[in-house]
């Protein structure tokens, strides 16, 4: 059976006491009116009851008078002794004999029976009252006096008794409603205020109001309802608020990020320096989503490993570096030690670098483990990787037709020396022989051989200079990389020198430009030439290094060394091969070595502001 509530039961129980007090006093008061029913009667009777005993007094004691005799004086008695019996009658007097009441009327009635009576019935009709007969009359009607007063005295009293009776209802009933009052006011009244409270502040978003209701009637589970339900709205809302709070910084993260990569993807193809270019670029979006390092992989099919191209910190500068006054990638010990890597709390995303059906990198992006990386970063991050397969892949494009376009003219430029000056060249030649044909005697004939030799050996060298001229125009690099072409020289050379020339080789792969390939190429071709040719070397060494941010090329053999002037009259060799150092911005030393031989020194820093490989591998 389902149990009453507690607020049920408290006003059951108050309109209980109500009902039971007004019971009560409903009770007594009947009670009291009943236990006085009869009095006034009996009073009024009683009171007859004296006037009665003096007029049996007086009718006995006329004289002479019509209608007087004993008969009607016994007739009158009985009548008198009629009305004393009525008294009893009328329940004034109570049926217990030990009552006073009783007591008191039963004195009457003997003083009745006894004397009065006797003494009435004993006069003499129409003689004047004796003392005796008058004192026996008045000691009765003082006995019925006393009996009046009695009866007055206990009407009061039930009387004064239902005042009280109903004072203390009333009295009860007051502090009944009182307490009703002072109950409702803090068990509904007050807890209805602060319910209704928590609802207008819920209403306008304040959470923090609380109830705190005590006990178990229903106001109590309210409020206990209430608070519990305004403790999980305001951890609603507040995830709620955090989650739009995180949805908007996301969303402004995604905004700024966006306008970064499109100011970004204008410096990627405006700029063809993928370092400069990306390096402030993916700086800031790494303040913007609170990830880094981030480094970008280059892959060439000629390297076995990924080629580093950009990194956004590092404590050391990058061998790629050509600007030794930047410093936006270099930070210190103690904060590279604080980002996210392989040492401590990161965890890293790979994100290819591809176009359809070629795969030119990977970029590389950690982030702190504990926070991880939404999904709008990630789209970001995507976005940005696709941004840079398309720089990278017009700009491989745009290198791979600048060297078209550069082998084009080297080769219209090789044939027209070809048909101009190499054909005036032998003709001259042809003409010097002619004059050599001449007999040419007397004075002059000594200064004429003299002439002879001299424009023979200078076009010669003009003839030679040209010719390697026309193979520096018609020279390609048709293999992958300088590395390749270089080891090629030198098994060419090698040939022709007979024995091994000793090769060594670190330079990065994409440090130099096709332009500073061709160059650096000709300059060791020509190093070689001149070593096999003039020296009379038996061993001869190419070292091509990086040392950030300069190329260094040394062409060492153990000939001969150079003549005490210095460079052969008519030769031009050693002069293209500095033309060829300026053109590449360096500079070269051609000297002799201590011991023995000459060493062609050639040092320039690449001019190139691009990292974008002429061949990828395949995805």
């Amino acid at each position: 059976m389902k149990q009453r509530s507690p607020l049920v039961n408290r006003i059951a129980i108050v309109v209980g006491a109500v009902v039971l007090t007004a019971l009560v006093s409903m009770a007594t008061t009947l009670a009291v009116s009943r236990s006085i029913e009869g009095n006034a009667t009996a009073i009024n009777l009683a009171g007859t009851l004296r006037m009665g005993a003096f007029q049996l007094l007086t009718y006995s004691a006329r004289v002479g008078e019509a209608g007087v005799s004993d008969k009607a004086l016994v007739q009158r008695l009985d009548q008198y002794e009629t009305r004393l019996g009525d008294v009893r009658e009328t329940r004034a007097i109570p049926r217990s004999e030990e009552h006073p009441l009783a007591t008191q009327y039963r004195r009457i009635v003997d003083e009745w029976h006894s004397r009065l009576r006797p003494a009435l019935e004993g006069h003499v009709l129409g003689t004047p009252i004796d003392g005796q007969a008058y004192g026996i009359t008045e000691r009765y009607v003082e006995s019925v006096d006393q009996l009046v007063s009695m009866l007055e005295q206990r009407t009061e009293a039930r009387i004064d008794l239902l005042h009280l009776i109903q004072v203390i209802s009333l009295a009860f009933s007051i502090l009944i409603i009182v307490a009703l009052f002072l109950d409702l006011k803090k068990r509904i009244l007050r807890p209805l205020q602060k319910l209704v409270m928590i609802a207008r502040a819920v209403g306008e978003q304040d959470f923090s109001r609380r109830a705190d209701l005590q006990g178990s009637d229903e106001l109590a589970q309210l409020g206990q309802a209430f608070d519990q339900m305004t403790s999980e709205l305001a951890l609603t809302y507040y995830e709620l608020e955090e989650r739009v709070r995180t949805k908007t910084e996301e969303l402004e993260k995604s905004h700024s990020a966006l306008q970064l990569l499109h100011s970004a993807s204008r410096n990627l193809f405006a700029n063809h320096d993928l370092c400069s270019g990306a390096v402030p670029m993916l700086q800031e979006l790494e303040s913007l989503l609170g990830i880094g390092p981030i480094h970008l992989y280059l892959h060439d099919r000629e390297s076995s490993e990924p080629v580093k191209a950009v990194t956004t910190a590092t404590k050391q500068r990058p061998f790629y570096c050509r600007d030794h006054h930047c410093n936006a990638c270099l930070i210190t010990p103690e904060t590279f030690d604080e980002l996210p890597g392989e040492n401590n709390d990161g965890r890293r995303l790979l994100l290819p670098i591809r176009t359809p059906g070629m795969l030119l990198g990977t970029l590389e992006v950690w982030y702190p483990a504990e926070k991880g990386l939404s999904e709008t970063a990630r789209r970001l991050l995507e976005t940005l990787s696709d941004q840079l397969a398309t720089a990278i892949f017009l700009e491989r494009q745009i290198t791979e037709e600048q060297q078209i376009t550069l082998a084009e003219e080297r080769t219209v430029i090789a044939r027209e020396l070809h048909d101009s000056l190499a054909q005036s060249l032998s003709y001259l030649k042809m003409q010097v022989a002619r004059l050599r044909r001449l007999n040419i005697e007397g004075q002059q004939q000594q200064a004429h051989e003299a002439i002879l030799d001299e424009l023979s050996t200078g076009l010669n060298s003009a003839y030679r200079q040209l010719r390697e001229l026309l193979a520096t125009f018609r020279l390609k690099l048709d293999t992958p990389d300088l590395a390749t072409a270089l080891r090629k020289t030198v098994e060419e050379f090698s040939e022709r020198l007979g024995k091994p020339v000793h090769l060594e080789y670190n330079l990065p792969p994409q440090t130099l430009s096709p332009n500073e390939e061709i160059h650096t190429l000709q300059i060791v071709r020509e190093g070689l030439a001149n070593a096999v040719k003039h020296a009379d070397a038996t061993s001869i060494s190419v070292e091509v290094l990086f040392d950030s941010p300069q190329v260094q090329v040394w062409i060492r053999d153990n000939g001969k060394g150079l003549p005490g002037g210095g460079q052969p009259v008519n030769h031009y060799g050693l002069i293209i091969m500095q033309d060829r150092a300026r053109t590449l911005g360096g500079k070269i030393a051609v000297s002799n070595r201590e011991v023995g031989g000459v060493e062609v020194a050639l040092t320039f820093v690449p001019k190139s502001r691009n990292l974008i490989p002429t061949e990828a591998s395949s995805a």
